[in-house]
Protein backbone atom coordinates (compact mmCIF):
# COMPACT_ATOMS: atom_id res chain seq x y z
CA UNK A 1 0.00 0.00 0.00
CA UNK A 2 1.67 3.22 -1.11
CA UNK A 3 0.84 6.74 0.02
CA UNK A 4 1.28 9.50 -2.50
CA UNK A 5 3.42 12.11 -0.80
CA UNK A 6 3.58 15.79 -1.62
CA UNK A 7 6.37 18.24 -0.92
CA UNK A 8 9.64 17.55 0.86
CA UNK A 9 10.62 14.26 2.43
CA UNK A 10 11.64 14.20 6.08
CA UNK A 11 14.68 12.20 7.24
CA UNK A 12 12.53 9.10 7.68
CA UNK A 13 11.22 9.36 4.11
CA UNK A 14 7.58 9.94 5.00
CA UNK A 15 7.21 13.11 2.95
CA UNK A 16 4.84 15.89 3.81
CA UNK A 17 2.27 13.88 5.78
CA UNK A 18 0.72 17.03 7.28
CA UNK A 19 -0.12 18.03 3.72
CA UNK A 20 -2.46 15.07 3.49
CA UNK A 21 -4.57 16.52 6.28
CA UNK A 22 -4.47 20.02 4.84
CA UNK A 23 -5.92 18.75 1.58
CA UNK A 24 -9.21 17.91 3.35
CA UNK A 25 -9.71 14.79 1.25
CA UNK A 26 -10.62 16.24 -2.08
CA UNK A 27 -9.71 19.90 -2.00
CA UNK A 28 -7.58 19.40 -5.08
CA UNK A 29 -5.87 16.89 -7.29
CA UNK A 30 -4.04 13.88 -5.90
CA UNK A 31 -4.90 12.30 -2.55
CA UNK A 32 -8.59 12.50 -1.83
CA UNK A 33 -9.73 13.12 -5.39
CA UNK A 34 -10.85 9.52 -5.63
CA UNK A 35 -13.09 9.95 -2.58
CA UNK A 36 -15.43 12.50 -4.13
CA UNK A 37 -15.50 16.27 -3.79
CA UNK A 38 -16.01 17.81 -0.39
CA UNK A 39 -15.82 21.61 -0.63
CA UNK A 40 -17.92 24.48 -1.96
CA UNK A 41 -21.44 25.77 -1.53
CA UNK A 42 -24.80 25.04 -3.05
CA UNK A 43 -27.87 27.24 -3.07
CA UNK A 44 -28.74 27.89 0.55
CA UNK A 45 -26.58 25.18 1.99
CA UNK A 46 -23.37 23.17 2.06
CA UNK A 47 -22.48 21.62 -1.25
CA UNK A 48 -19.29 19.63 -1.07
CA UNK A 49 -18.41 19.90 -4.73
CA UNK A 50 -15.41 21.10 -6.64
CA UNK A 51 -16.29 24.80 -6.49
CA UNK A 52 -19.27 27.05 -5.95
CA UNK A 53 -22.38 26.23 -7.91
CA UNK A 54 -26.10 26.57 -7.52
CA UNK A 55 -27.99 23.39 -6.64
CA UNK A 56 -31.57 24.73 -6.57
CA UNK A 57 -33.28 27.99 -7.21
CA UNK A 58 -35.81 29.06 -4.60
CA UNK A 59 -38.78 27.61 -6.50
CA UNK A 60 -37.10 24.23 -6.83
CA UNK A 61 -36.27 24.09 -3.14
CA UNK A 62 -39.91 24.81 -2.31
CA UNK A 63 -40.96 21.83 -4.42
CA UNK A 64 -38.38 19.54 -2.83
CA UNK A 65 -39.43 20.47 0.70
CA UNK A 66 -43.12 20.21 -0.15
CA UNK A 67 -42.65 16.73 -1.65
CA UNK A 68 -40.73 15.51 1.41
CA UNK A 69 -43.42 16.90 3.71
CA UNK A 70 -46.08 15.24 1.57
CA UNK A 71 -44.36 11.88 2.05
CA UNK A 72 -44.58 12.29 5.84
CA UNK A 73 -44.93 15.17 8.33
CA UNK A 74 -41.54 16.70 9.03
CA UNK A 75 -39.90 19.59 10.82
CA UNK A 76 -37.02 21.67 9.51
CA UNK A 77 -34.21 19.53 10.84
CA UNK A 78 -35.83 16.39 9.38
CA UNK A 79 -35.87 18.04 5.96
CA UNK A 80 -32.22 19.08 6.13
CA UNK A 81 -31.22 15.59 7.22
CA UNK A 82 -33.39 13.91 4.56
CA UNK A 83 -31.75 15.86 1.73
CA UNK A 84 -28.28 15.25 3.15
CA UNK A 85 -28.99 11.51 3.34
CA UNK A 86 -30.37 11.45 -0.21
CA UNK A 87 -27.14 13.00 -1.49
CA UNK A 88 -24.95 10.76 0.71
CA UNK A 89 -23.74 13.85 2.53
CA UNK A 90 -22.82 15.82 -0.61
CA UNK A 91 -25.36 18.61 0.00
CA UNK A 92 -27.47 19.91 2.85
CA UNK A 93 -29.63 23.06 2.71
CA UNK A 94 -28.92 25.53 5.48
CA UNK A 95 -31.44 26.32 8.24
CA UNK A 96 -31.26 29.93 7.07
CA UNK A 97 -32.98 29.03 3.81
CA UNK A 98 -35.10 26.03 4.90
CA UNK A 99 -37.08 27.74 7.66
CA UNK A 100 -38.02 30.85 5.63
CA UNK A 101 -39.07 28.52 2.80
CA UNK A 102 -41.31 26.58 5.19
CA UNK A 103 -42.88 29.87 6.30
CA UNK A 104 -43.50 30.75 2.66
CA UNK A 105 -45.06 27.35 1.94
CA UNK A 106 -47.32 27.83 4.95
CA UNK A 107 -48.32 31.31 3.76
CA UNK A 108 -49.11 29.84 0.33
CA UNK A 109 -51.44 27.32 1.99
CA UNK A 110 -49.40 24.31 0.84
CA UNK A 111 -48.40 23.09 4.31
CA UNK A 112 -49.83 23.44 7.80
CA UNK A 113 -48.47 22.87 11.27
CA UNK A 114 -49.34 19.50 12.74
CA UNK A 115 -49.02 17.78 16.10
CA UNK A 116 -45.58 16.16 16.24
CA UNK A 117 -45.40 15.11 19.87
CA UNK A 118 -42.14 17.01 20.30
CA UNK A 119 -40.83 20.51 20.83
CA UNK A 120 -40.11 21.17 17.15
CA UNK A 121 -42.77 22.52 14.80
CA UNK A 122 -43.69 19.84 12.25
CA UNK A 123 -45.60 20.36 9.01
CA UNK A 124 -47.93 18.26 6.88
CA UNK A 125 -49.04 18.91 3.30
CA UNK A 126 -52.51 20.38 2.78
CA UNK A 127 -54.94 19.48 0.01
CA UNK A 128 -53.73 22.56 -1.89
CA UNK A 129 -50.15 21.39 -1.46
CA UNK A 130 -50.95 17.92 -2.76
CA UNK A 131 -52.70 19.43 -5.79
CA UNK A 132 -49.66 21.61 -6.50
CA UNK A 133 -47.41 18.57 -6.33
CA UNK A 134 -49.64 16.74 -8.82
CA UNK A 135 -49.35 19.66 -11.24
CA UNK A 136 -45.57 19.67 -10.92
CA UNK A 137 -45.06 15.90 -10.97
CA UNK A 138 -42.63 15.76 -13.92
CA UNK A 139 -40.54 18.66 -12.57
CA UNK A 140 -40.38 17.07 -9.13
CA UNK A 141 -39.24 13.72 -10.52
CA UNK A 142 -36.42 15.48 -12.38
CA UNK A 143 -35.45 17.39 -9.24
CA UNK A 144 -35.21 14.27 -7.12
CA UNK A 145 -33.19 12.53 -9.81
CA UNK A 146 -30.77 15.46 -9.70
CA UNK A 147 -30.60 15.31 -5.88
CA UNK A 148 -29.70 11.63 -5.90
CA UNK A 149 -27.13 12.26 -8.63
CA UNK A 150 -25.31 14.77 -6.42
CA UNK A 151 -24.13 11.97 -4.17
CA UNK A 152 -23.28 9.36 -6.81
CA UNK A 153 -19.53 9.93 -6.73
CA UNK A 154 -19.49 9.99 -2.95
CA UNK A 155 -21.58 6.81 -2.73
CA UNK A 156 -19.30 5.00 -5.21
CA UNK A 157 -16.26 6.10 -3.21
CA UNK A 158 -17.72 4.73 0.01
CA UNK A 159 -19.10 7.97 1.38
CA UNK A 160 -18.69 9.23 4.94
CA UNK A 161 -17.77 5.83 6.50
CA UNK A 162 -14.74 5.48 4.21
CA UNK A 163 -13.75 9.12 4.67
CA UNK A 164 -13.89 8.69 8.44
CA UNK A 165 -11.90 5.45 8.37
CA UNK A 166 -9.21 6.87 6.08
CA UNK A 167 -8.97 9.95 8.29
CA UNK A 168 -8.50 7.77 11.36
CA UNK A 169 -5.82 5.75 9.57
CA UNK A 170 -3.86 8.81 8.50
CA UNK A 171 -4.11 10.37 11.95
CA UNK A 172 -2.86 7.19 13.63
CA UNK A 173 -0.07 6.84 11.08
CA UNK A 174 1.04 10.44 11.46
CA UNK A 175 1.06 10.37 15.27
CA UNK A 176 2.99 7.10 15.41
CA UNK A 177 5.66 7.57 12.77
CA UNK A 178 6.60 11.07 13.95
CA UNK A 179 7.35 10.04 17.52
CA UNK A 180 10.96 10.40 18.59
CA UNK A 181 11.18 6.78 19.71
CA UNK A 182 10.13 5.25 16.36
CA UNK A 183 12.66 2.72 15.06
CA UNK A 184 13.08 0.57 11.96
CA UNK A 185 11.32 -2.40 13.57
CA UNK A 186 8.25 -0.29 14.30
CA UNK A 187 8.24 1.10 10.78
CA UNK A 188 8.36 -2.38 9.28
CA UNK A 189 5.55 -3.51 11.60
CA UNK A 190 3.37 -0.58 10.54
CA UNK A 191 4.10 -1.31 6.88
CA UNK A 192 3.14 -4.96 7.40
CA UNK A 193 -0.19 -3.91 8.98
CA UNK A 194 -0.93 -1.59 6.07
CA UNK A 195 0.00 -4.25 3.51
CA UNK A 196 -2.23 -6.79 5.25
CA UNK A 197 -5.16 -4.35 5.28
CA UNK A 198 -4.66 -3.64 1.57
CA UNK A 199 -4.63 -7.35 0.76
CA UNK A 200 -7.81 -7.97 2.75
CA UNK A 201 -9.58 -5.15 0.92
CA UNK A 202 -8.47 -6.49 -2.46
CA UNK A 203 -9.81 -9.94 -1.58
CA UNK A 204 -13.28 -8.63 -0.71
CA UNK A 205 -16.01 -9.76 -3.10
Amino acid sequence: MRFRMHGRCDPRGFGDLPGLFAMRFGGGRGWGGEWGDWGGEGFGGRHRGGGRRRVFDSGELRLVLLKLISDEPRHGYDLIRAIEEMTHGAYAPSPGVVYPTLTLLEDMGFIAETQSGGTRKAYAATAEGEAHLAEKKAEIEALFERIEGLGDDRRKAGGPPIKRAVGNLLAALWHRVTRDDVDDATIHEIAAILDEAAQKIERLK
